[in-house]
């Protein structure tokens, strides 16, 4: 009994924390918003050493990054990474999708 008891709780505990995920969406990806953080602070990083007035990218800079989040990593290889990524950087509270609470 104590046993079933204490699996119950272990797996209500698993699903509690997987269910209060806040993820961000762009188009058809979505990602933690712990990584799109992640991204943020590398892109203010890189930002003072960002060629100016060339529209140099960051995408091989970010990509290649040791602290570049390993689930933003598919993004590199899209055409428009850089675009994504700007957008996700900026990360506007309309892309921002909170787990429901169920009453």
């Amino acid at each position: 009994m104590n046993t079933l008891l204490l699996s119950a709780l272990c797996l209500l505990g698993a699903w509690a924390a997987l269910a209060g995920e806040v993820t961000v969406k762009d188009g058809k990806f979505s990602f933690s918003l712990e990584s799109v953080k992640k991204l943020k602070d590398l892109q203010q990083l890189q930002e003072p050493g960002r060629p100016r007035n060339t529209g140099g990218s960051l995408v091989p800079i970010l990509c290649s990054s040791p602290s570049f989040p390993e689930e933003l990593k598919p993004l590199c290889k899209e055409p428009n990474a850089q675009e994504i990524l700007e957008r996700l950087g900026r990360s506007p509270s309309s892309q921002l999708h909170l787990p429901r609470m169920e009453e």
